[in-house]
């Protein structure tokens, strides 16, 4: 229900009118001013006078109250469908009424819908802002808002990268609300955080429900973007069958559904899974495919070019292998977020020339930062074992053993 009283106070000192001026002929001062200060009840003939004096409709402002909770309903179905131009419309016509919406009875759910709209947009810096703004508020929300609060803030710590910390929210979510967090958008987030912690079994868990549910509302782009990182854990679980299947799907629907930005990502990861399926020309045929679709002074650019780089490596085509790693490093410089493939391609170019001097590089430089970001563990096992077959052939057993024993 619309608070009138403070919606009172506020048009009453944006157009400058004393209290005096807005009572006369209405009612008494004091009783103005607790009905502007919410301590009285007034009747509805009382408030439309005062309106009316103030140029505002009564009608109109019990119009808007509905109006909002329409919009705020709108905007939480197309934030949850993906629908980018229908969220940009919402959020404007709710903008427009934002001197209005503090006084309806859902300042709150505006307020948490906004930072999503913000974590939506990735504006990161504007949603820690509003997340403050929030946080101060928090003993004032209903356990719904309350609710959407922390999974927001899981959503917010996804895209800082804080993933443990995202987990925990989520975990604690799905025991304390376990109505409300079986929905599509909740356990794809999760998907996403379980993904992100190398744990591909979870990943798969979750993301399978995601997928029943936004199959069930035909929520076309989510199915695409949890297809995604489906196929990405089955790949990295070898269950090659079902990656396949939804990476083929993937490239089928996402120029359907225009959704061309995808594309470059699912050659990668197409590329990515033919490889460890040992399709070799078939995974230099999507990278090819997923690289001829980027801009080159781009992070994902290099991250594709550096896989094609270990593919000549292993097929002991040495100058194309070159060529890539050369690149990559030279792209660095220009671009953040590829500090791995700098390392390893130096780690090959260097293997190239002595091997010896390569090893000490894996062991100094390579390893330590792979552990350090928590990388995946498929490819910390792969240059673990280099290192165990190195130090065995050199005859240092204990060495080799050491990180043989990572692995497992």
């Amino acid at each position: 229900m619309m608070e009138f009283g403070p919606l009172i106070k506020f048009y009453r000192t944006q157009k400058g009118i004393t209290q005096k001026e807005l009572a006369a002929g209405i009612c008494s001062i004091p009783h103005l001013s607790k009905i502007e200060n919410n301590s009285k009840d007034a009747n509805e003939e009382t408030i439309s006078l005062l309106l009316e004096r103030l140029e505002v409709s009564f009608e109109e402002m019990e119009e808007k109250e509905e109006l909002i909770k329409i919009l705020l309903k709108d905007f939480a179905e197309k934030i949850n469908f993906y629908l980018r131009e229908e969220i940009e419309g919402i959020y404007q016509k709710l903008q427009i009424m934002e001197h209005v919406i503090p006084f309806s009875a859902h300042m709150y759910t505006y307020e948490l819908y906004k930072y999503r709209y913000l974590l939506f947009k990735g504006l990161l810096t504007e949603a820690e802002a509003q997340r403050d703004i929030l946080q101060k508020q928090r003993k004032n929300f209903s356990q719904h808002e309350s609710y959407l609060f922390r999974y927001y803030n899981a959503v917010f710590l996804i895209l800082k990268g804080q993933y443990k910390k995202a987990d925990a929210i989520f975990d604690e979510l799905f025991v304390e609300n376990n109505n409300e967090s079986v929905n599509g958008e909740f356990l794809y987030h999760w998907t996403l955080v379980k993904s992100s912690l190398d744990q591909p079994g979870h990943a798969i868990h979750f993301g399978r429900q995601a997928l029943q549910i936004f199959m069930n509302q035909h929520n076309f782009y989510r199915i695409l973007h949890t297809l995604m990182v489906l196929g990405i854990n089955y790949s990295r679980s070898s269950i090659y069958e079902e990656a396949q299947v939804c990476f083929n799907h993937l490239i089928r629907n996402a120029e359907l559904l225009k959704e061309e930005g995808m594309l470059p990502q699912i050659y990668h990861n197409m590329g990515y899974l033919q490889d460890r399926m040992n399709n070799v020309k078939d995974a230099l045929m999507y990278y090819e495919k997923s690289l001829s679709l980027q801009p080159i002074k781009n992070q994902d650019y290099c991250i594709t070019l550096y896989a094609v780089g270990v593919i000549y490596y292993n097929l002991n085509i040495t100058e194309k292998a070159k060529e890539c790693f050369f690149l990559v490093k030279s792209l660095a410089n220009e671009i953040m977020g590829v500090k791995k493939q700098i390392l390893l391609s130096n780690f090959y170019l260097i293997y190239m020339e002595s091997p010896d001097r390569a090893m000490k590089f894996l062991e100094v430089k390579v390893i330590p930062y792979l552990e350090s970001a928590r990388e995946h563990m498929d490819d910390l096992s792969r240059y673990y074992k280099l290192l165990s077959e190195h130090y065995n052939q050199n005859g240092k057993h204990m060495e080799a053993l050491n990180y043989l024993s990572k692995i497992f």
